[in-house]
């Protein structure tokens, strides 16, 4: 008999997180689940506008899944990225990719994404998580807008969160 070799999966969830989404949270604690590691890519996307520096993304998802890598006992960590996610995801060790999905439109942009890092690099994966019902809605850009306009953000994002983002969007006079 041929002894089984013990292989670590590590994945990659990448996003912009401006902010973490209490959707977000849900992929990330199903997706510890899956794997042994998982690696949080905080994107340097400025074409989305964060409201959040960098590094402002990165200690909110530290702070916010601390609980969760406790309670499963693996490691989650979060890492500010830019560039190619397949290089991002070779970097980190990891052999797969987790997107969430919340609607249809959401597909038709990660199919291209998928066949896209296929090509670049087709030893990584793509595994795909449906958000929650209760989570379908919530975007991170609508959750900055209503916020900014003084609506309850507390059933999209933490309570934590919640004071981040009115502190932020009072410091920005409104604008998210």
């Amino acid at each position: 008999m041929v002894p089984r070799r013990i292989v670590k999966r590590v994945a990659v969830y990448p996003g912009t997180f401006d902010p973490l989404t209490l959707g977000h949270i849900d992929i990330i604690s199903r997706a510890v689940k899956l794997v042994d590691k998982l690696v949080i890519g905080v994107a340097t996307n400025a074409a989305k506008h964060p409201i959040f520096s960098l590094e402002e993304r990165v200690e909110m998802i530290r702070f916010e899944t601390h609980k969760i890598a406790e309670r499963e006992g693996i490691a989650v960590v979060a890492e500010p990225f830019e560039g190619l996610l397949v290089d991002f995801a070779k970097t980190n060790g990891a052999g797969i990719i987790v997107r969430g999905l919340r609607a249809v439109s959401d597909f038709e942009y990660e199919f291209q994404m998928v066949g896209m890092n296929q090509r670049l690099d087709p030893d990584i994966e793509t595994v795909f998580l449906m958000a929650d019902p209760m989570h379908q809605a919530i975007a991170s850009r609508l959750v900055k807008e209503i916020a900014c306009l003084g609506g309850d953000v507390s059933s999209f994002v933490s309570p934590r969160v919640a004071k981040l983002l009115k502190k932020r969007c009072r410091k920005s006079g409104g604008k998210p």
